[in-house]
């Protein structure tokens, strides 16, 4: 029996009674073709095993990317029903509050889908929660970025083209929120068409080109339509693509720990862990998704009913990602210049170009931090916060900034619901811009130098045990555990770079050296990001030694 099975085998292994080898399947030779014209097997296996670092913060931009494609998803199912048309019509619906109103086609369209869609009016709440998350995430994920230093070289076009989808992706909720024409979001149209005449000489020829005529016009919705549903997301479609290319060549950054230096990657492969991990993400956040959109009623448009010029819906707030733009526009003072036949409104035009200003600030921040530096450095290795204090700082006054001008769009609201004038939250606003930031800045700054004191301390004298103990000569003292090896050098793995010196200005000749004005400018930016203090020196190996010895305390 045992050579009959073993004679088997053998044939088996030889291909039959003639020796040959077997044929290969169907599904071998299609490999093998595609293998052998677009070289699959080489870059997959150079690829999907690819080693990443992991952390818990990196989710935030898995959101984004998530939302994103549920954003496609109900996109797509939601172009199958709505109609994009200004034409005014009577509604003969089954929303009977409705019937015998005239309104346009689009916003006909729209309760159609709310009320008469199956799934429509599921699918459309999912998709405006999507579009709120998705900004969300954006600015939770890129704040990540910020305040770790991950923008650094070589990061500093993925910081862009994170940066460019952050701001189409603001433009594309104004065009989505704005396609219903509902009293809502013709308001916030309205608003935009106010801001766009504000602009000088141009703002007139704008608004006839956007709207065909004069406001409403019938032109608008059909216009911001293929803007909203193809140009848009297509450019941050390949936005998207292109990031995500750089993070797989460049990999996140990880935090310093043991094993981790500037030229090695600890972490898991692409493939199965990462994967597996995304798959199961994705249909996480699509699960808390359709919760949100099952059970939290977002835009009720066929409540709000149809937008009429002459109305204006109280308490008309645009999503949150755009009302700190409509706070500049609402706590300006209404400034005006009459010259020339002509009236140039600074009120509406100073804080509608304050906007891009604050954005641009964000964009080449990481190209203003390397010229300070000076470091032409890759970097890997991500900061913690505490350790950059000016950097963090700027980025919790930058926040300030936005939750102040939040509360100013929303003024009438807080006045409404909290019972306080509408006058004294303006005002609030008004002097918050100036003083809130820096306020924020100054206590976000000796936050993480005292953070920074603590590590120090620390490291030196190690963990607090509670352990009180007696010295004979009646002092008491409180025990100290030390620190693994690990723990050492996660406290203190991080670089602490020197001010940048503008050197002597005389030579040994007696010339004064010319010192051009950027040179000056730099010095000054070096002193107060990296100067004696902004930051607390990290200990040295010799004063943890004399510690450890007992001579300089109590361990």
């Amino acid at each position: 029996m045992s050579e009959r099975i073993e004679r088997t085998r053998s044939s088996a292994r030889a291909g039959g009674s003639g020796g040959r080898a077997p044929e290969p399947g169907k599904g071998e030779r299609l490999a093998d073709w595609a293998d052998g014209r677009l070289g699959l097997h080489a870059l997959a296996r150079a690829n999907l095993r690819k080693i990443f670092p992991d952390h818990w913060s990196f989710m935030f931009g898995e959101i984004c990317l998530y939302s994103f494609l549920i954003l496609i998803l109900t996109g797509i199912y939601l172009t199958l029903f709505f109609e994009p048309s200004g034409v005014e019509v009577v509604y003969h619906g089954s929303y009977v509050p409705l019937n015998g109103v005239r309104m346009t086609r689009a916003y006909e369209s729209a309760v159609d889908i709310s009320l008469d869609v199956r799934g429509g009016l599921l699918i459309r709440q999912i998709h405006h929660w999507a579009a709120v998350v998705f900004v969300a995430g954006l600015l939770v994920h890129m704040m990540r970025v910020f305040f770790t230093g991950a923008f650094r070289k070589p990061r500093e076009v993925n910081w862009l083209f994170g940066w460019t989808i952050l701001m189409l992706a603001l433009v594309t909720g104004l065009t989505g929120y704005s396609l219903p024409d509902d009293m809502l979001s013709g308001t916030g149209i309205r608003f935009a068409q106010g801001a766009i005449l504000s602009i000088p000489v141009l703002g007139t020829y704008l608004s006839f080109f956007l709207f065909g005529g004069e406001f409403p016009g019938h032109d608008i919705i059909s216009r911001l339509y293929p803007v909203h549903v193809l140009l848009l997301p297509g450019i941050i479609l390949g936005l998207v693509v292109a990031h995500l290319i750089l993070v797989f060549h460049h990999k996140h950054t990880q935090f310093a720990g043991p094993g981790r230096t500037e030229k090695n990657v600890v972490g898991a492969p692409f493939l199965p862990v990462y994967v597996a991990k995304a798959g199961g993400f994705f249909f996480l956040v699509f699960g808390v998704l359709a919760v949100m959109g099952a059970v939290a009623t977002i835009n009720p448009l066929w409540a709000i009913g149809p937008y009429r010029p002459d109305l204006v819906s109280t308490g008309a707030q645009p999503d949150f990602y755009l009302g700190f733009s409509e706070g500049l526009i609402r706590v300006m003072p209404g400034w005006e210049i009459n010259a020339w036949g002509h009236t140039l409104q600074l009120g509406v035009f100073i804080p509608f170009m304050l906007f891009p200003l604050i954005m641009l600030a964000i964009a080449v921040y990481p190209f203003v931090e390397a010229w300070i530096s000076g470091d032409r450095r890759e970097h890997h290795i991500a900061d913690r916060p505490r350790n950059a204090p000016v950097r963090t700082g700027l980025g919790v006054a930058w926040l300030t900034l936005y939750g102040v001008l939040l509360i100013g769009g929303g003024n009438d609201l807080w006045a409404t619901h909290f019972q306080v004038s509408i006058n004294a939250i303006t005002w609030f606003v008004r002097v918050g811009v100036f003083v809130l930031p820096v306020l924020a800045f100054v206590v976000t700054r000796r936050f993480c130098m005292g953070l920074q004191r603590r590590d120090r301390d620390k490291a030196l004298h190690g963990r607090e045990s509670g352990i009180v103990k007696r010295l004979p000569h009646g002092e008491y003292v409180e025990l100290h555990n030390p620190l693994t090896q690990a723990e050492l050098y996660t406290l203190t793995a991080h670089e602490q770079p020197t001010p940048y010196e503008l050197g002597p200005t005389v030579d040994a000749n007696g010339v004064r050296r010319r010192v051009r004005p950027s040179e000056r400018l730099r010095a000054r930016l070096s002193r107060a990001m990296y100067g004696p203090g902004s930051q607390i020196p990290k200990p040295t190996t010799e004063e943890y030694a004399q510690l450890n010895r007992g001579e300089g305390g109590h361990s």
